[in-house]
């Protein structure tokens, strides 16, 4: 129902993960017979979780653990991975320097030319050790470095924006790129995002995405909902475009998968978010806490560096295990950062629910209580869910 925000001005009343929880059914079932596979064009995974194409989470290492324990990780193919032949060093002065002299350190690394050879090197490094080779880029990176990621091989190609439509407008001195002649022409899978309306998803899917990223802002290190005022909060965002994707599938016979991006830290935030509809989840900050992750113990968003207007921050998220550790167990915290497949499949469990299809249909209520009700002594002594 419409809320009168003044004379003239009515708003819908939208939901965020924290404010939602999931509800017990009728029967339960061993954790052990929840079935979390899912799809991406040609290419099924164990785990519906991938890591964002961040500079401080993903790197070819992190690519190839994550494939090998049945993820995904995305490469940034406009990152420091790709701007230099080295990043080690790049990434030491990243995470050395004060908060203060972040954001210029940063638009002066970030100003370093791509390298189409690096694109391709890095690819190439990621399928010989055995990893799923997925890159990510802005629709103008994609335009430009489209045709070297196909050529070395790419398996999936996420075009990501922090929105992005089939109907683009841009000065006649820009050509902007055209999401369905890019579908079409690639030859891997393309995943367009990000959005959160019901109308935009399925233009998305009608323009030939294989798949559909939802979230405007809720990630950790962004900071575009403070420095645009743009977003929806993710359940609500989530089940929007999840209504968009069943409605496609009764048009047109073919399922395209939404992944709620961003702003999830614990396994409760991702079972929630598939409640919500999503089919995977695309997540930052929970990885970049991996000893492996390339950040060094910090975290940062894609829109960080920007030349003109930065819409990121690097924020500390320490470093708390290993990658295994942190998505398939065992857990050595308790406060639902470890053993996000774990948490998955005990909440499928618990829910009921044998699959992700079922997943998606479990009861939703409205709960803003839900994390602090009965947590007074894990807050007061920041433990648990209080740290």
């Amino acid at each position: 129902m419409d809320i009168q925000i003044g004379r003239g001005k009515t708003a819908r009343r939208a939901y965020g993960i924290d404010e939602i929880a999931l509800a017990p059914g009728n029967r339960t079932l061993d954790p052990s017979l929840a079935d979390t596979k899912w799809r991406i064009g040609n290419i099924e995974r164990e785990i519906p979780i991938i890591a964002s194409a961040m500079d401080g989470v993903v790197d070819v290492r992190m690519a190839v653990g994550l494939s090998k324990l049945g993820a995904l990780g995305v490469i940034n193919l406009e990152g420091i991975q790709t701007r230099y032949e080295n990043p080690e060093p790049i990434l030491d002065r990243i995470a050395s320097v004060g908060k203060d002299e972040f954001v210029g350190l940063m638009q002066e690394l970030y100003a370093e030319p791509i390298k189409p050879e690096l694109i391709t090197q890095r690819i190439k490094e990621i399928k010989q050790l055995g990893g799923i080779a997925a890159v990510s880029a802005t629709p103008a990176g994609a335009s430009k470095f489209g045709k070297v990621t196909a050529e070395a091989g790419a398996d999936l190609f996420f075009v990501q924006a922090t929105v992005v439509s089939t109907a683009h407008l841009s000065p006649e001195s820009i050509v902007p790129l055209d999401l369905a002649t890019f579908c079409q022409d690639m030859p891997m899978p393309v995943l367009l995002g990000n959005c959160v309306t019901y109308e935009v998803t399925l233009n998305l899917m009608k323009a030939g995405a294989a798949g559909v990223l939802v979230g405007i802002g809720p990630g950790a290190a962004c900071t575009s909902r403070g420095v645009l005022g743009v977003g929806v909060p993710q359940a609500t965002a989530i089940a929007d475009c999840a209504a968009a994707r069943d409605d496609f599938f009764q048009q047109t016979g073919k399922y395209i998968p939404v992944i709620a991006d961003g702003g999830l830290i614990t396994g409760g935030d991702i079972c929630k978010c598939i409640a919500c509809g999503a089919d995977g989840v695309m997540i930052g900050s929970p990885f970049a806490r991996a000893s492996e992750a390339p950040g060094r113990g910090y975290h940062w968003g894609m829109a960080t560096p920007s030349p003109v207007l930065p819409r990121g921050t690097r924020i500390k998220v320490a470093t708390t295990g290993t990658l295994e550790q942190i998505l398939i167990g065992p857990a050595g915290l308790d406060d639902g950062t470890h053993n996000l497949l774990g948490a998955l499949k005990t909440s499928m469990g618990t829910l009921g629910a044998k699959n992700i299809k079922e997943m998606q249909q479990v009861e939703v209520v409205i709960a803003p209580s839900l994390l602090t009700e009965g947590k007074v002594y894990q807050k007061a002594q920041q433990l648990g869910m209080g740290k």
